[in-house]
This record gives C-alpha cells, sequence and structure tokens, in this order.
C-alpha cells in the first residue's frame, strides 16, 4: 500500500490507485480506466485487494466494515421486446433493489425485463461472477445508475474479478460511457 493512499471508508490494507495495478483488474475494467476519457475520473478509482471468498455483498460489508450505503451492486437486466433482447447494466447502492419490472423495463422500452442469466452476463461482460462492475462493459450497453449512486460521494464497486474492489467518487460513475442517472430505478 502506498503510504499515503487511504480509503475513504472501510478496513483495506491493501490500497492503491487502480490505474498502478490494471494487471490486479479483468481486463476490460483495465482497458476502460486506461482509456477512459474522463481522466480525472480514471484517477480517482482506487484499488483495494480484498478475499474473494468474502466477496459477497453482505459478507463483504461486514468483514471490511463498508456500510451498505456506500457499496454498489452491478447487474445485468435482459430487456425483450418482440423478438428483440437489449442487455443493460443497472447500478443501485447494496442496501435498496433496482427496479427491474417498472424502472428499468420502462425506461428500455421493453416488454418483459429480467436478471440476465449469470453465465450471459459472465461470458459478454469478461468478468467474474461476483465481481461484475460498471467500470468496462460492453459499449453498447446502456449504464443505469440510480441517483443515489451518483449522489454518493464515494462507491465500492466491483474489480471485474471476485478479489478486489474499486472506489470511485460517485459523478464519476456517472461519467461513465453510457451512463444514464436515473431517479427511482432503485428503492
Amino acid at each position: 500500500m502506498s503510504e499515503s493512499m487511504h480509503p475513504p471508508f472501510g478496513n483495506f490494507t491493501t490500497v492503491f490507485a487502480a490505474l498502478e495495478v490494471c494487471d490486479d483488474l479483468a481486463a476490460p475494467v483495465a482497458d476502460a480506466l486506461k482509456n477512459w476519457d474522463a481522466r480525472e475520473a480514471a484517477e480517482s478509482a482506487l484499488y483495494v485487494d480484498t478475499d474473494p471468498e468474502k466477496a459477497d455483498t453482505a459478507v463483504f460489508c461486514e468483514v471490511y466494515q463498508v456500510p451498505p450505503e456506500l457499496s454498489a451492486n452491478c447487474v445485468v437486466v435482459a430487456a425483450k421486446r418482440g423478438g428483440e433482447v437489449t442487455l443493460a447494466a443497472c447500478l443501485a447502492l447494496a442496501d435498496t433493489r433496482v427496479d427491474v419490472n417498472k424502472a428499468v423495463r420502462t425506461h428500455l422500452g421493453a416488454r418483459k425485463a429480467s436478471f440476465a442469466p449469470m453465465d450471459t452476463a459472465v461470458e459478454l461482460t469478461g468478468m467474474e461472477y461476483g465481481g461484475i462492475t460498471p467500470v468496462g462493459l460492453p459499449g453498447a450497453w446502456p449504464l443505469l445508475i440510480d441517483e443515489a449512486v451518483a449522489a454518493a460521494p464515494y462507491v465500492l464497486v466491483g474489480s471485474g474479478r471476485r478479489r478486489g474492489k474499486l472506489i470511485l467518487p460517485g459523478w464519476a460513475l456517472a461519467q461513465l460511457p453510457g451512463a444514464e442517472v436515473l431517479a427511482g430505478l432503485a428503492g
């Protein structure tokens, strides 16, 4: 850990600027950080090393002393209209639930919306289940971000792998490619 590098919350022993440890990130996440047009946002990302066996949200928050309202989950949704399927990612604070049936379905103009199958999400993102993050998603996907995430001073998200997490300011997440900040996405 860099002696001057401290996370804004949580109990982490290893903290780095995410751009310094791209080899510890899933390839799409590292590429996205390195090529993010919003340089200040990319440079604000921190990487915290964590135990992959403790990656699930409830356990993670308890072990690393992260308040659930500062942790965000990224879920992949499949929205269907006619024979067409649109994949999108949704980002909401861990103490809330994404409103897939109303907010997501309506926003995407779909007849039906549901969580995408795990194998589909893993294959198409190039990320591990339990580590899917909004950083580095496929370029054509909409990224729907609950307004509470964008308003948070800092939020913990996945790193693309079960080992390690990223901490970014909410404003930085709102600058990700394809990001749309929505009121009422989660509740």
